[in-house]
C-alpha cells in the first residue's frame, strides 16, 4: 500500500491497545532528522500523539548527530515532544579506534576462500602496526572519533582493491585520507582574516598543549595575546569585543563547535569548543593562504616549546 495506507493501519493497530495489557512498543528513528523533512512530519507527529495517549504504550527514541534537530520541528509537533534530550560522545581511545578498524576490515571465518581470507587478515594486522597507517588513522581520530568517517576512509581504500591490486596498502590508506580531507573545511580558510587566522593557530597550539583536550574562547584569547606581545610589531592588538565577534564568526562558519549545546545562561568566554580541523589541514591552508603575514606563518610552524 500507499505510505497514508501503512500508516493509518500502524496508528488503527496502536490505537486499539490500552495501557494496562499491551505490550509496550519501542520505536527507534535513526538519522532523525530526516523524517522532519517528510510532508507535514506526519509520520513523527502521529507517533508522538500516541505515546501521550492512553492507548498502547509506544516510547519513541530519535538517534541523530545534529544539534539543531528540535529547531526544524513544526510547532505541533514540538509541542508533544518530552524535550528529553541525551548527548552522547564518543569517549573510546586510539588503541580501541584502531581494534575497530582491524575488525571493520577483516574477512569472517566463514569466508568461501578460507586460504585469501587468511592472506588478508594476516595483511590488515600488518596494516595495523605499520607507522604511516597509525598515524593516518591518529590524525583521523583527532579530527572526529565519529566512526562514520572512519568506514568512509576504509570504503575510499577499498575501492582500490581489484585482482592485480587484491590487497590494500599503507598508501592506499594515505590516498584515501587526501580524498577525504579535499573538503570544503580547507578552503573555507583561505577566506578568513588575519585575526581569524590568528584564532586558528592559537588553537591549533591549544590542541597541541592540551592533546586534543576541549578549551574556551578565554584559553584561545590568552595565546592571542602572547603572540601580540612578542610580535607587537605585526599584528594589530584588537579590541576583545572584537576577537570575540570573529571568534564567532568561526562558529558560524562551523570551523569550531560547542561540546554541548550551551545553555542560555553560560558566559560565552567559558563555553568549552572543539576546533574541526586538524594540523595538517590548517598549515596546508596556509600555504595557499594570500599575504600572510611571515610572522603567523612562523607562528603556526612554532614548536611546543615556543609556549
Amino acid at each position: 500500500g500507499s505510505f497514508a495506507e501503512n500508516l493509518a493501519f500502524l496508528l488503527e493497530a496502536l490505537r486499539k491497545g490500552d495501557r494496562s495489557s499491551s505490550c509496550p512498543v519501542l520505536f527507534v528513528l535513526d538519522e532523525f532528522d530526516l523524517f522532519v523533512h517528510h510532508k507535514n512530519q506526519a509520520l513523527i507527529y502521529n507517533l508522538f500523539d500516541v505515546s501521550q495517549s492512553a492507548q498502547t504504550p509506544v516510547t519513541v527514541i530519535g538517534l541523530t548527530c545534529r544539534h539543531d534537530t528540535l529547531e526544524l520541528l513544526e510547532k505541533r509537533v514540538k509541542s508533544r515532544f518530552s524535550h528529553r534530550q541525551i548527548y552522547l560522545v564518543n569517549s573510546s581511545d586510539f588503541k580501541q579506534y584502531l581494534k575497530i578498524f582491524k575488525e571493520q576490515l577483516s574477512l569472517p571465518a566463514d569466508f568461501p576462500d578460507e586460504a585469501f581470507a587468511q592472506k588478508w587478515n594476516s595483511n590488515v594486522q600488518h596494516l595495523s602496526e605499520d607507522k604511516a597507517v597509525q598515524d593516518t588513522l591518529q590524525d583521523l581520530y583527532n579530527y572526529t572519533k565519529d566512526l562514520r568517517s572512519l568506514q568512509l576512509l576504509l570504503m575510499l581504500a577499498l575501492s582500490n582493491v581489484t585482482v592485480r591490486h587484491p590487497l590494500i596498502t599503507a598508501a592506499d590508506i594515505q590516498e584515501a585520507s587526501k580524498q577525504y580531507r579535499v573538503d570544503s573545511k580547507a578552503n573555507i580558510v583561505h577566506g578568513l582574516s588575519v585575526l581569524e587566522i590568528c584564532l586558528v593557530i592559537a588553537m591549533k597550539h591549544l590542541n597541541e598543549v592540551y592533546e586534543g583536550e576541549p578549551f574556551n574562547f578565554q584559553m584561545v584569547y590568552n595565546e592571542f595575546q602572547k603572540f601580540i606581545q612578542r610580535k607587537a610589531h605585526c599584528m594589530y592588538n584588537f579590541e576583545k569585543p572584537v576577537v570575540m565577534k570573529a571568534f564567532e564568526h568561526l562558529v558560524q562558519l562551523e570551523l569550531v563547535k560547542p561540546i554541548e549545546k550551551p545553555s542560555a545562561r553560560a558566559q560565552r568566554e567559558y563555553v568549552l569548543m572543539k576546533l574541526l580541523l586538524d594540523s595538517n589541514q590548517i598549515m596546508e591552508a596556509l600555504q595557499l593562504y594570500p599575504n600572510c603575514p611571515t610572522d603567523v606563518k612562523q607562528w603556526a610552524e612554532s614548536s611546543l616549546s615556543w609556549l
